[in-house]
């Protein structure tokens, strides 16, 4: 008989949802971390709790690769969000 150890997936808060624009699946997100193209991201709130990972994002509709700490974001998701959702970032 062996032993498996796994390792859960580690996760850190980097931002809120604000709004959602449901007509393009667009989730507005006010960053309180990093947050980069290709990151991977959870998403969770009380009825909302999906993983993805991030394609394009936009700042005031400006493509960006990259985004900090305050700034809001747009990027478009996979599922339904709603206003005060967590969003993670999972390593």
């Amino acid at each position: 008989m062996g032993v498996f150890i796994f390792k859960m997936a580690e996760e850190k808060e980097i931002g809120e949802i604000f709004s959602f624009y449901s007509d393009i699946d667009v989730a507005a997100i006010k960053l309180k971390g990093k947050l980069k193209e290709g990151d991977k991201i959870r998403v969770k709130g009380h009825t909302t709790d999906f993983e993805q990972k991030v394609g394009s994002m936009q700042i005031e509709h400006e493509k960006v690769k990259e985004a900090k700490k305050g700034d809001q974001v747009g990027i478009k998701v996979d599922d339904k969000v709603r206003k005060h959702d967590k969003v993670y970032l999972v390593k």
